[in-house]
């Protein structure tokens, strides 16, 4: 694929910039014009998303839909895969995942509570994460098994649909279950646990729309768990190392 090749030619930009914060000025009518047309690709289902001015000046950041995010020339006519970063202090700064995490957090803001199954915090909430799960994945189950320390310390657990095996698995209707019984909680937890539950269907449940949302923001296996500040982290986590990662006290 296009962006495949591109990408191994050009993994990353390096550029020595020093304490740059994502630029929000609006872009010009034409520029954002000229980018949607020279960059769009019906053939291959690419369409431009949003057009925004980068940290480079000159160069802007363009998001396809349902696809990479790539730094462009004004004219369209050259283009870059790959992250930009900023040097500067102790460490390099990474503005293209900066930019994920602000989009992860306006996509699931959009997610209504009542779509999700919420373990609360108990006590003093300090922060929450949302968790793309799977109840056959192992490492899922074995999240879920820190879910109650987690709580205790004061964090509240967002569950999301993300059946890896797809719409037509094994998981998807485990996964519909869970969100369509009554007491969701409890079923997803027994799911989890392997202990048998009547498999129950309901004809609108936001499954597909989680995995797809889940596909959009970087999802690539479960569980993946996303802070409330957008910050992806893939993979399990035990809860005093997640606890330590979140910054809770």
């Amino acid at each position: 694929m296009i962006f495949r090749t591109i990408k191994a030619l050009s993994a990353f930009v390096l550029l020595s910039l020093a304490g740059i914060a994502i630029a929000q000025q609006a872009v010009d009518k034409k520029v954002d014009e000229t980018l949607r047309k020279a960059l769009a690709q019906p053939a291959l289902n690419l369409e431009v998303s949003t057009v925004e001015a980068s940290e480079i000046p000159g160069i802007y950041a363009v998001q396809f839909l349902n696809g990479p995010l790539v730094y462009a020339t004004a004219d369209g006519k050259f283009f870059v895969v790959g992250d930009l970063y900023a040097t500067g202090g102790d460490a390099f700064v990474n503005l293209t995942e900066q930019r994920r995490d602000g989009d992860r957090m306006k996509q699931l803001a959009a997610v209504k509570k009542e779509d999700m199954i919420i373990f609360p915090a108990k006590g003093e909430t300090k922060t929450f994460i949302s968790v793309f799960t799977d109840v056959t994945c192992f490492y899922c189950q074995k999240l879920h098994l820190e879910v109650e320390a987690l709580n205790k310390a004061g964090i509240e657990v967002r569950y999301l649909a993300y059946p890896r095996a797809g719409l037509a698995s094994d998981g998807y209707r485990k996964l519909e279950t869970a969100w369509c019984a009554e007491d969701r909680q409890d079923t997803i937890t027994r799911l989890k646990a392997k202990k048998a539950v009547t498999e129950q269907s309901c004809g609108a449940n936001p499954i597909a729309d989680q995995f797809q949302l889940g596909q959009a923001i970087g999802v690539r296996g479960t569980p993946a768990i996303v802070t409330q500040e957008g910050r992806l982290i893939p993979g399990y986590q035990a809860a005093d190392e997640l606890i330590a990662n979140l910054g809770i006290k």
